[in-house]
């Protein structure tokens, strides 16, 4: 039997007010609270929202360099994509139709290291550098 399901939810509540404790918020939790924001709001509206409560709650773990303007825009439109084009009832079976997106290098299909780490991909949304036929 696997972990216990997580309460996205819930979790997306915390994360909209950044009282979200990040000392436990993994890379799949970013994707949970992710597909529920996307869910919930037209897509800008939840990128926005998703965005701010980001940077809110980077800033306040003292890492506001974390935060990449960038890959949280290109994540957001991938998973909404996914979504759309994905039959699933849950998040688990979203998650399993999908195991790519736990790859923390999912991005580099897209984008060069130097571009996508630079301080300019942190500040505004750069488009890809690398082209996929």
């Amino acid at each position: 039997m696997g972990p216990e399901p997580r309460n996205y939810n819930a979790m997306t509540e915390q994360f909209e007010t950044q009282s979200l404790d990040a000392s436990g918020f993994t890379h799949v939790d970013h994707i949970g609270v992710a597909c529920k924001m996307l869910q919930k709001y037209e897509f800008l509206e939840a990128a926005a929202r998703y965005g701010s409560a980001l940077r809110g709650i980077a800033a306040k773990v003292g890492a506001p360099d974390k935060f990449n303007t960038t890959l949280t825009l290109a994540f957001l439109g991938l998973l909404s994509e996914r979504m759309a084009d994905t039959p699933h009832e849950t998040f688990a079976e979203f998650m399993e139709k999908n195991p790519d997106l736990v790859s923390r290098s999912l991005m580099e299909t897209w984008y060069s290291k130097e571009r996508v780490d630079s301080r300019r991909a942190r500040e505004i949304f750069l488009m890809p550098d690398r082209f996929c036929n």
